[in-house]
């Protein structure tokens, strides 16, 4: 029987569209007892499960130390866009900071489940021509290095929103509507971030075979299958 258990999680980034997703599933979640989200501004939502740390230096998180203990879960959500931006300058807003608060986290909480929302086309080699690909296949590697319970990499690539949640991408307004011809036609390429967030939950609770989850593993783990 696979092991269940209820969840404590942190949440990085819900202040953004995808983190906002999955938070949202988290705080629907009958798995899920308690949410911290660590945000540089306010998020605007309250729930009784909901407690909220403003932290402005995600590069130093050691003022906030002792407010992360006793957490077993962890969804880390916040990223940049590489668009227009140098190696050295997306190494430090991807690599760097997800690792300071990774290296943390696993000092304070070393039964913690670590789930890291990469990307889809993430190399794994870190060798290739992309730039935000090596990035990102340097962080799931260095991640999964870190002596946490479990480390699951998820590539999402076009992810469908969440209805009535506030942080959507504006461009999303104007090519939402191709979703349903998407999801149909080219299903290893698009989710939805309820989808996103459930698997990371499922992965949480019950554990999973594989640790770089691409986007045809999330649907399997929601709990509408």
């Amino acid at each position: 029987m696979k092991e269940t258990k209820k969840i404590r999680a942190i949440v990085t980034g819900a202040t953004g569209m995808v983190g906002e997703g999955v938070l949202h599933e988290c705080l629907q979640s009958p798995e899920v007892e308690e949410v911290l989200i660590i945000n540089r501004k306010p998020s605007g939502i309250t729930h009784p499960k909901l407690k909220e740390i403003i932290h402005q230096n995600f590069f130093d998180i050691s003022p906030i130390k002792a407010q992360l203990k006793g957490y077993n879960a962890c969804f880390f959500c916040l990223g940049v866009s590489s668009v227009g931006m140098k190696e050295e300058e997306y190494t430090k807003m991807t690599y760097t900071l997800t690792m300071h608060v990774a290296e943390t986290l696993s000092e304070l909480n070393p039964g913690m489940t670590f789930c890291y929302v990469s990307g889809s086309g993430t190399d794994s080699t870190e060798k290739g021509r992309s730039m935000w690909a090596r990035v990102k296949g340097k962080t799931e590697n260095d991640l999964t290095k870190l002596p946490f319970k479990a480390v699951y990499n998820f590539r999402p690539g076009y992810m469908h929103s969440t209805p009535g949640l506030k942080n959507t991408l504006p461009a999303y307004k104007y090519i939402s509507w191709m979703y349903p011809f998407a999801r149909k036609f080219f299903p290893n390429y698009v989710s939805t971030l309820a989808e996103l967030g459930q698997a990371m939950i499922y992965v949480a609770t019950k554990g999973y075979e594989k640790h770089v989850l691409e986007i045809k593993d999330f649907a399997p783990l929601t709990k509408g299958n």
